[in-house]
């Protein structure tokens, strides 16, 4: 059996054995090379971002949180706002395939992280799974949506229940303007319809947007950096009732 890497297209040739004959063996995605560069997450994190504590000199941790998630938590807005957890670190070799993926248009590549996406939700209750929105100009501008590929690719259904303003690209904001962002997502609105038609007309009945009171929700992402996005779309979504919001993103900046 033969499959490509996704990231450097060299063919990956599987050991065939009795049991390979009478089933079917999972399509591979990346070859051994490359899956070696990617850092998984392990050990002790921060309980709130999921940051690795051997990054972090002992003077920036306070129990099991970071000093930044201290921080966060010290501001009565965003007190137990989000809780994050994240597949990989975002070293250098994970940003460039991602700068692939997210602005280059390699949307295969979502592939590569269906996997471990499945592994994290496995045993965590969830009502909706909703991807971070992009603009309209944005979404135009890269063809889809990183965050709802991810979703559609491990064969769950997104939950686009959050807008977005449109705005600079957050790659090209400090650190301190991040944080310090206005809020750029609302809750979705229901298409209205036109005013003036026949009754000839066929007009399509709008989706149903979904009731999220009392509900538990994750949001789905490509980087935590600074948390800034994921808390703005956090709070949209318990300003209008959900129970509880978490997130799990690809890398952790």
């Amino acid at each position: 059996m033969r499959d490509y890497c996704l990231i450097c297209f060299t063919k990956i040739i599987l050991p065939m054995g009795w049991n390979d004959l009478i089933s079917k063996v999972k399509k591979q995605t990346i070859c051994q090379t490359c899956k070696a560069k990617l850092e998984e997450i392990i050990g002790e994190t921060c309980s709130i971002c999921g940051r690795p504590f051997e990054q972090l000199d002992a003077r920036f941790i306070q129990g099991d949180r970071c000093y930044d998630c201290v921080r966060w938590e010290e501001d009565p807005e965003w007190k137990g706002c989000l809780k994050n957890q994240s597949l990989y670190l975002y070293n250098d070799f994970l940003q460039e395939v991602i700068a692939r993926y997210k602005f280059r248009g390699d949307y295969a590549l979502a592939q590569l992280f269906t996997e471990q996406l499945l592994q994290k939700l496995d045993g965590q209750p969830f009502d909706l799974l909703v991807p971070i929105p992009l603009s309209q100009e944005r979404l135009q501008e890269r063809g889809f949506n990183q965050a709802e590929a991810l979703i559609m690719e491990a064969s769950l259904t997104p939950a686009n229940i959050l807008t977005r303003i449109h705005g600079e690209k957050q790659s090209k904001k400090s650190r301190n303007e991040r944080i310090h962002a206005g809020q750029v997502f609302r809750f979705a609105e229901l298409p209205s319809k036109p005013l003036n038609h026949t009754p000839t007309q066929h007009i399509a009945e709008p989706e149903h947007l979904p009731d999220i009171k009392g509900k538990t929700i994750i949001l789905i992402d490509d980087v935590y950096t600074t948390g800034s996005t994921l808390r703005h779309a956090a709070k949209v979504l318990t300003s209008h009732g959900a129970a509880s919001v978490t997130s799990i993103t690809i890398a952790r900046g």
